[in-house]
């Protein structure tokens, strides 16, 4: 996930859809489901149920009681990603530095003039390629879309994982639609404080979640110092040991990404606006 948020975070899957005119999905810190975007269609495009296939005690709670259903219907998508938290215009571009117990990871994030078509729906699709002391250990395609009220969602991923220039597993791509998996929420429209939502949902594979624990908020790293910043939890039951808070600026998306237990942070370092 994510994202123009980096995601480290490897079981399988990444971080980090499509929504449309008719979503039905639970509410953000509700226990009962609410539609975000519309009424439900009957004629879903992605599968309308899923329940985790895990049970660790959770450290967010999406509030769907394990019964997620989104149902889309592409009426309701938007052409131009232009969440203020999360605006992804071809041309944009990001690029974030952090050490590790590995060596430095740079992590480098554009924003493609490419769409890719996910069960009729035409998602914009992200770049987000990692590097480990100068050489590359993944490369990965996102696939984003919003919603006409906002929501960004996550449709999928085609990725690479590479050792010695050689590409050693694909076991992270996934896809709405496909063998069970569904799109999931990267930033909602209105982020507010206890909002929790499913990033992306794959049984066994992707189940990240996130939930808004700050608005309002500062941030400084090497491309700059900004206000106005949302900072997210993102947790997944798949590794219930690992807790990233993620901070997002006004208009640029995500600057910081700190792992709070160990205090490794990958920081913004260059942020390329969009044309």
């Amino acid at each position: 996930m994510t994202t123009p948020t980096p995601h480290r975070r490897r079981t399988g899957a990444s971080i980090c859809a499509a929504l449309g005119a008719a979503l039905l999905l639970a509410a953000c810190g509700s226990d009962e489901p609410a539609a975000t975007s519309g009424s439900p269609s009957s004629t879903s495009t992605v599968p309308t149920s899923a329940e985790p296939t895990t049970s660790a005690a959770p450290v967010i709670d999406p509030g769907d009681g394990g019964d997620y259903r989104p149902s889309l219907d592409a009426a309701g998508v938007v052409d131009t990603i232009d969440n203020p938290y999360l605006p992804l215009r071809p041309g944009a571009r990001w690029v974030y530095e952090g050490e590790t117990d590995d060596g430095t990871e740079r992590i480098e994030v554009e924003v493609t003039t490419d769409r890719h078509t996910v069960r009729g729906i035409e998602a914009t699709v992200v770049r987000d390629t990692a590097y480990l002391d100068g050489e590359m250990i993944e490369d990965t395609l996102d696939w984003f879309v919003q919603d006409d009220e906002g929501n960004v969602w996550y449709l999928g991923e085609q990725t690479a994982e590479y050792e010695d220039g050689e590409v050693v597993s694909t076991k992270g791509s996934w896809e709405a639609g496909v063998d069970g998996a569904l799109p999931g929420i990267v930033m909602p429209a209105d982020p507010t404080v206890g909002d929790a939502y499913r990033q992306e949902y794959l049984a066994g594979e992707a189940e990240d979640m996130g939930e808004v624990i700050r608005t309002g908020g500062t941030a400084s790293t090497p491309a700059g110092s900004y206000t106005d910043v949302v900072v997210t939890r993102d947790w997944t039951p798949l590794e219930p040991d690992v807790i990233e808070e993620k901070s997002y600026a006004l208009g640029v998306g995500l600057v910081v990404e700190v792992k709070p237990e160990t205090g490794e942070t990958v920081a913004l370092v260059e942020h390329t606006p969009a044309p």
